[in-house]
């Protein structure tokens, strides 16, 4: 799956309830919490970490691959 930042950065967490890996942000927080996600490979325990174009986000085999989006004004 690919999301498109739009903004500098995306809470890791509203990252997955964006991409509906999630059903609420509380349950989006529990996945973090008990270890499901990882970040470029490693297991990310940060609700709250600025993910940025390039990273790699993985829940269970779920992959995530964020980059920028060009708006053309």
């Amino acid at each position: 799956m690919k999301f498109e930042l739009k903004d500098d950065y995306i809470e890791l967490f509203k990252l997955i309830k964006v991409m509906d890996l999630a059903q609420s942000g509380g349950h989006a927080k529990m996945l973090i919490e008990e270890e499901h996600v990882k970040r470029n490979g490693k297991i990310e325990l940060r609700k709250r970490a600025k993910i940025v174009s390039g990273e790699i986000i993985e829940i269970d085999g779920d992959i995530i691959e964020v980059s920028w989006v060009l708006l053309i004004k």
